[in-house]
């Protein structure tokens, strides 16, 4: 069978025009491969150097080939993505397209500096572009993620991994510390509440009997950082839970252009508008409101926390008991105060990898050392007293099987994924439609490409 009846996209851009006298191949400029149903340009290529240029990346032994093959990986997994039939919602695309065009717009100055920065003709060709190179990365992380959803590593396998490593090769970790802390959040004063629930009355009132734009209000006077920026819009997915509950009930009990009367979360008071029901999306608009904390509930709440340092001082009570019976912040407060470390689930935080902040507030603290009460303040401007403490320092050492277990399990874990990752990739390879333009048949590519290339 002609291929070109398979592959049409790829033969309408790299035919060959044969003269009666003489036959010629004639390169279409600017295709580098076809993987699939994706075509990649030579441009595509320009422009992940750019990207990376813009991030502050130094391009000057970036090899091409190598890009290329990053692209192809890439384009595999999104291939295959869609004949797997796994969805990825293009509002979703579309939300984060118009948060990332606002930072590049607060970074430059204006979208005219954006665009001339990228060298794009106008704003909707840039949107698109940007929708199309998100989609794939989406589709490609949904397909990654499908591959190794699976994957655990039992005890055994932990123990097997750990002693194929040499001795001299084992992983070194990093000095860790394990934090605990009791905050002090004061609550607002019913007043204050009050006149928040007040305006945000009176902005509904307005976009309901005055016909004022509700995302208008939301970028003047919401105290959201995430979405004031794009007049309060998120979209939300009942399958993918992405505010606390209060929000999502709220959300999900609406009709298309109603709003909400004011409601109550952790982050304060909101007010929301349903602006499209898709299924199971929803496109909503919110303004949130903080009450403020008068300098006199916060000078209260530092005395408190004063207090309750010198009785764990003079062991009238443990900091774990204090944390329990005095913590306003309740993620922390039922397990004595200790942090958890987001990037892994674990307790401890390695120094090198801390949080700044928090790095400038523990950084001469000894082990069972409690700091001064420290002022914090969140996203949303609400401050808050806290006090911190060294629960245990673990000094840099070597990988030890019984002490860092859970480490030595995450490594294997890790291994054993990107060793299903690659098989998947090659096998996948063999099955899917390759061509690769003769210009970049000479890249040596991690990946056997090459030797499946029609």
């Amino acid at each position: 069978m002609n291929k070109c009846l398979l592959v049409s996209t790829f033969c309408l851009l790299s035919l060959t025009l044969t003269s009666q006298q003489n036959q010629t191949r004639i390169k279409v400029d600017g295709v580098s491969a076809v993987i699939g149903d994706f075509v990649i340009l030579e441009s595509d290529i320009d422009k992940m150097i750019l990207e990376m240029q813009s991030q502050g990346m130094s391009t000057k032994n970036v090899n091409r080939c190598d890009l290329l093959g990053k692209l192809m990986e890439d384009k595999l997994y999104a291939h295959h993505a869609i004949q797997d039939s796994l969805e990825v919602s293009d509002q979703e695309i579309y939300d984060y397209v118009d948060q990332s065009i606002s930072y590049f717009t607060e970074q430059l100055g204006s979208i005219e500096k954006v665009l001339e920065f990228y060298n794009k003709p106008d704003e909707f060709s840039f949107r698109e572009e940007l929708f199309e190179i998100n989609k794939t990365q989406k589709l490609a992380g949904l397909m990654q993620e499908e591959v190794v959803k699976s994957i655990e590593v039992t005890p055994e396998e932990v123990r097997e991994f750990f002693d194929a490593i040499p001795r001299s090769d084992l992983p070194v970790f990093g000095t860790e510390l394990e934090i605990a802390q009791i905050v002090m959040a004061p609550k607002p004063s019913e007043e204050e509440e009050q006149r928040i629930i007040d305006q945000l009355k009176t902005m509904r009132n307005d976009v309901l009997e005055r016909g004022l734009s509700f995302s208008s209000k939301a970028i003047l006077y919401s105290q959201d950082p995430g979405s004031r920026s794009q007049g309060g819009k998120y979209t939300l997915f009942r399958k993918r839970p992405r505010m606390v509950k209060e929000f999502r009930d709220v959300a999900f009990s609406l009709q298309e252009g109603e709003i909400s009367q004011p409601f109550k979360t952790d982050f304060g008071w909101h007010i929301l508008t349903v602006e499209k029901i898709r299924g199971q999306e929803v496109d909503i608009r919110h303004i949130l409101l903080t009450p403020k904390i008068s300098d006199q509930q916060l000078k209260e709440a530092k005395e408190t926390l004063d207090t309750l340092r010198q009785r764990i001082f003079d062991k009238e009570i443990t900091f774990e008991t204090a944390a329990y019976q005095f913590s306003t912040e309740k993620e922390t407060r039922m397990n004595g105060g200790v942090l958890i470390n987001p990037t892994n689930g674990d307790t401890r935080f390695e120094l090198t990898k801390i949080d700044p902040v928090l790095y400038s507030q523990i950084r001469y603290l000894e082990a069972d050392e409690i700091s001064n009460p420290l002022i914090d303040e969140d996203q949303s401007g609400n401050k808050k007293y806290k006090i911190l403490k060294i629960n245990k320092r673990f000094e840099e050492h070597t990988a030890d099987f019984i002490k860092d277990y859970a480490k030595i399990k995450e490594l294997a874990l890790k291994e054993k994924k990107l060793k299903a990752i690659q098989k998947w990739v090659r096998t996948r390879i063999d099955e899917t439609y390759i061509s690769i333009n003769s210009d970049s048949r000479g890249c040596d590519f991690s990946q056997n490409w090459i030797t499946v290339a029609r």
